[in-house]
């Protein structure tokens, strides 16, 4: 197995940074967690991770509006939503700013947790899938100059 997963958490409410920390520390993931959308943009810049959990409300900005810039600058990052103001609005809305998942608050650790393992199983997937991508346009540039190459011969 690769390196552990590396997990940002965006949540104003320290006590809920400090469960998830520990929690998702204990089944290996390597976590940091920030109160604010420009510590959290400032994270990424200075780190890569994997997955993010973000709170929809943050005290310098709406969480949608959060996911909007991490959409454009890390794009393969999973994004994950957490909410204790669960409505339809809200979930559609955090799905069309970029969202990959949607967690309501109470947090149940169990089902966040399956969350984040299907989240970071599907980057895996979308991972492997480009990889493949690469490899096969490769093979098929090489193809083509080698042909181009006996032409000239």
């Amino acid at each position: 197995m690769g390196e552990p997963a590396r997990i940002l958490i965006v949540d104003d409410d320290e006590s809920i940074r400090e469960v998830l920390t520990s929690i998702l520390t204990d089944e290996g993931y390597i976590v940091d967690a920030v109160s604010t959308g420009e510590e959290a943009i400032k994270a990424t810049h200075e780190n890569f991770y994997n997955l993010a959990l973000i709170d929809i409300r943050l005290p310098d900005m709406e969480g949608t509006k959060l996911l909007t810039k991490l959409k454009d600058t890390v794009p393969k990052m999973r994004k994950i939503i957490i909410t204790g103001y669960p409505t339809l609005q809200n979930a559609i809305e955090a799905v069309n700013f970029g969202a990959d998942a949607y967690i309501v608050k109470p947090i149940n650790m169990e089902d966040a947790l399956k969350t984040i393992q299907k989240q970071l199983q599907k980057q895996a997937e979308e991972k492997k899938f480009s990889e493949q991508k690469i490899v096969e346009f490769i093979e098929t540039r090489v193809k083509e100059l080698e042909a181009k190459e006996k032409t000239k011969k």
